[in-house]
Formats: C-alpha cells, sequence, structure tokens
C-alpha cells in the first residue's frame, strides 16, 4: 500500500504502530458489494490451466475475532484479476512476529479506519509465508478493501515490507506470489500475463466511476491507483512473476 508516512513499527509499540500501519491504507475503499447469505464457492472452470494450492496459513494464526464482532464478508462471482501491494512497513522483521504485524493492520484498518475486516486477501512475509487475510473463505471470491475503484472481482495480495527502488525483494516471497496468484487465478482459468476488463467503481482510482478498463490480470497497486506501491523494486519484477505463474498454471 501507499505510504503516506513511513514509521518504523520495530520502534513504535501498541497504539503508536497501529496508527503507523493505518497511514499505509490510502488508495483503498469501503466493500460496496452486497452481502451473500450462502457464502458462494467460485466456480472452477473446465480448463486445464489451473495450478496446485499453495500453502495458506489460515486467518486463525493471527485473528482474535472474538474481540470484536465480525460482520458477514462480501462476495462477487469470480476472481478475474489480482493487485499486488505492499504494506510500506519495515522490512528487518522476524518472520515469527509476522502475525503481530497482521493484527496491527487489521487493528488500524478496522478501528481507526472503521472498515469491516483487513482490506488484503493475502499477506505474504519476507520468508515467502503465505496468510489469508479477509475473512470469507481463501478459496472464494470474498470482495476485499485494498485496491479504489477495483476491489470487485479482484484480491489484493500484499507483500509485507517496503519495495522502493534499490530494495532487494526476497525471492522467498516473489516465488509466493508467483504460487498464490496462478492457483487464485487458475480458478477462473485467467492466465496471468493477459489483461482483464474491470469497471471502475470509485472516480478516486485513476479512471472515472463506470469506466472500463483493460488492466493487467496480475496488476501493481499503482495501475489502478495513483500510487508508488507496491514499490518500484517490486513492480520491476512483475513480469517475471507473472511469467511464473503461467508455468505454474501448465501454460507456455
Amino acid at each position: 500500500m501507499p505510504g503516506a508516512a513511513l514509521l518504523v513499527l520495530g520502534c513504535l509499540p501498541g497504539l503508536a504502530a497501529v496508527l503507523a500501519l493505518v497511514l499505509s491504507t490510502a488508495g483503498a475503499e469501503r466493500p460496496v458489494a452486497l452481502r451473500s447469505p450462502r457464502p458462494p464457492v467460485q466456480a472452477r472452470s473446465a480448463a486445464l490451466h489451473q495450478a496446485p494450492r499453495p500453502r495458506i496459513v489460515p486467518r486463525t494464526a493471527w485473528a482474535d475475532d472474538g474481540a470484536r464482532t465480525q460482520p458477514p464478508p462480501h462476495y462477487d462471482d469470480k476472481v478475474v484479476a489480482v493487485f499486488v501491494h505492499h504494506t510500506d512497513s519495515p522490512n528487518s522483521y522476524r518472520c515469527a512476529d509476522t502475525p503481530r504485524i497482521i493484527r496491527a493492520l487489521y487493528a488500524g484498518q478496522t478501528r481507526h479506519r472503521r472498515w469491516d475486516d483487513i482490506g488484503y486477501n493475502f499477506l505474504i512475509d519476507r520468508c515467502g509465508t503465505i496468510y489469508e487475510g479477509r475473512a470469507g473463505g481463501a478459496e472464494r471470491p470474498v470482495t476485499g478493501a485494498h485496491t479504489q475503484g477495483f476491489n470487485h472481482r479482484t484480491a489484493g495480495i500484499a507483500a509485507i515490507g517496503t519495495f522502493a527502488a534499490g530494495t532487494t525483494v526476497p525471492r522467498a516471497m516473489t516465488d509466493a506470489l508467483a504460487a498464490l496468484a496462478a492457483w487464485k487465478l487458475g480458478l477462473a482459468d485467467v492466465d496471468p500475463r493477459t489483461r482483464a476488463r474491470l469497471v471502475s467503481s470509485n472516480g478516486g482510482s485513476r479512471y472515472r466511476q463506470g469506466a472500463t478498463a483493460l488492466l493487467p490480470t496480475l496488476a501493481g497497486h499503482d495501475d489502478g491507483y495513483r500510487t508508488h506501491c507496491p514499490g518500484a523494486a517490486l513492480s520491476a519484477l512483475l513480469p517475471a512473476i507473472r511469467e511464473r505463474a503461467a508455468r505454474l498454471q501448465g501454460r507456455r
């Protein structure tokens, strides 16, 4: 996510850390999809281009949903694109601390921005561990709150850290990103190297409300919103990540 004010999370305890991370949510919007009384399972295509599901650490590993009333999730019919973000937080964390970092992101977005849940559908740490973010089911087309104008029919994947120009992006992180995107897009037989037609739901995006945009199916946050997210270093790797995701789907 874009960095409105980059603060050092490791030096900020408690509430200060929460306030630091809540500043990383510009460019997202509150989801407005209708709630489904029965959570839909995304229909699997009959085509062969599906990748295996990577290991995803469940939400229960970090969330304390008993601490607040968790509203029902929102759903779309399927996911046809994913947006890649960075959390604009320090890179020097221990991977054992990832659940604490995600809880701080969740607290910032739900307590201070008063969102119904964390905006990202998934988060990946520097060791390549994938975490389920937003509630509703990792395999389901859950509407997130991650890319203003383009939350519908998309999934948001956040790389935990800051990846501006000159930063080294861990190979374990990019491998996990490719595996996750390949699996998630493969559920609808979407090629990670192509483009998808998405309708902007908010004029705060790069496109006026109601406009149809042709965006990469594996996109950076800056493809849909005026931001530096996911950082120049990570953005530069997206072409290679798309190719790896396509190979994982069995495409040539």
